[in-house]
C-alpha cells in the first residue's frame, strides 16, 4: 500500500463541546497504526482545512454531536476545495438523523459513522478510501 502511514485529521467543528467520542476514535486509529491529528473543540471550518493542508492528511474525520452537520459540512468541504483539498475524503461520526446521511453523501460525505460504531469498522473503511485513492497515502 502506502510508504507511510494513513494520516487521519480528526476535528470538533462548531460549538459542540463533547470530545470522548473523537477521542476514542483517535486512539483505535493510531492503534491500528494510522497518524492521528486532533485538532481539538470549537474548529471552524477554515481552521479543519487549514490544519488538513499543513498537515497532508489523507482523510478528515468530523465529529459533530450538536446537529449542525447540514450546515458545518458544506462549509468544510468548500473550504477544502478552495485549498486543492478535493481528493481528501470527508468522513463524519456522530448523531447524525438516518434521512440526513444521502444529503451528507451528496455534499461529499464518504462515510457516516453513529454512536456506536465497532471501531474496526472505521478503521477498515479508511484503509478502502485510501485503496481507492492511493495517491493519497505516497
Amino acid at each position: 500500500m502506502a510508504n507511510r502511514a494513513i494520516r487521519v485529521l480528526i476535528a470538533k467543528p462548531g460549538l459542540d463541546g463533547h470530545d470522548r467520542g473523537a477521542k476514542v476514535i483517535a486512539r483505535a486509529l493510531r492503534d491500528a497504526g494510522m497518524e492521528v491529528i486532533y485538532t481539538g473543540l470549537r474548529q471552524t471550518p477554515e481552521m479543519i482545512s487549514e490544519a488538513a493542508l499543513q498537515e497532508d492528511v489523507d482523510v478528515v474525520g468530523l465529529s459533530i454531536l450538536s446537529g449542525a452537520h447540514l450546515a458545518l459540512v458544506p462549509r468544510i468541504r468548500q473550504t477544502m476545495d478552495t485549498n486543492g483539498l478535493h481528493d481528501v475524503p470527508i468522513i463524519v461520526g456522530g448523531i447524525i438523523p438516518d434521512e440526513d446521511r444521502t444529503k451528507l453523501a451528496e455534499m461529499g460525505v464518504s462515510a457516516v459513522f453513529g454512536p456506536g460504531t465497532n471501531t474496526e469498522e472505521i478503521v477498515r473503511r479508511i484503509e478502502q478510501l485510501i485503496a481507492i485513492n492511493p495517491d493519497s497515502a505516497l
